[in-house]
């Protein structure tokens, strides 16, 4: 049986510990729009811009908000090249904050890419540099960034923080104030209370590949 998508929505709300009026204002809404959507079903189905904006925030398939299947990729369907950028999200010391020449594309499955919510045109591979992640993510590894999600939340991050380039795990406070930026390898100090103006967000980190 397909989900809910009232029952989808609510349930990410309250994962993500997110306020109905805000992201009521994120789709452009009058303030007790997704309240309304979720506990009084109206309107009976989210309209499609809206539905596209909520999927994209949340990273989530958009069928699971009442939106069409993903089809399948077809034997006929392109890879999306994907640029490795020449920069290293430091996971040890710190990185000083290099450019973005491409040094190369991979291609990824155009279908599993929607299906991570990635959008093609912002997402970009990037090398982890240190161990400061470890067992999480190890040196060397390139991780898949989705450029176009610049809100934090709970998650891994590619952030710009005091002149470096860092892959940190940024925990949000449940006010919505404060945040963390914390290393997984204990061995390595974090941030644990930064005002989130004072982080530069490069995307949000959904996948990552590495050499065995």
């Amino acid at each position: 049986m397909d989900a809910d998508p009232r029952t989808v929505l609510e349930g990410l709300i309250r994962e993500g510990r997110e306020d109905y009026t805000a992201l009521s204002r994120l789709i452009g809404r009058n303030a007790a729009y997704i309240q309304q959507f979720i506990k009084r079903g109206t309107p009976r189905r989210l309209a499609e811009e809206d539905r596209r904006r909520l999927a994209r925030y949340f990273g989530i398939d958009e069928a699971l908000l009442g939106g069409p299947g993903l089809p399948p990729a077809g034997p006929g369907e392109a890879l999306v090249p994907i640029p490795r950028l020449d920069v290293r999200a430091s996971a040890g010391g710190g990185a000083a904050d290099p450019s973005e020449r491409a040094l190369g594309r991979i291609g990824f499955d155009p279908a599993w890419l929607r299906r991570l919510g990635v959008a093609p045109a912002t997402a970009a591979l990037i090398r982890v540099d240190g161990d400061s992640m470890a067992p999480t993510l190890s040196d060397g590894d390139e991780i898949l960034v989705d450029r176009a999600v610049r809100r934090l939340r709970d998650g891994l991050w590619v952030l710009r923080l005091e002149g470096a380039l860092l892959v940190k795990r940024v925990a949000v406070r449940p006010d919505g104030g404060r945040v963390s930026v914390l290393s997984d390898n204990n061995a390595y100090p974090g941030w644990p209370d930064c005002d989130p103006a004072a982080v530069d967000v490069v995307g949000r980190v959904v996948w990552v590949g590495r050499r065995l």
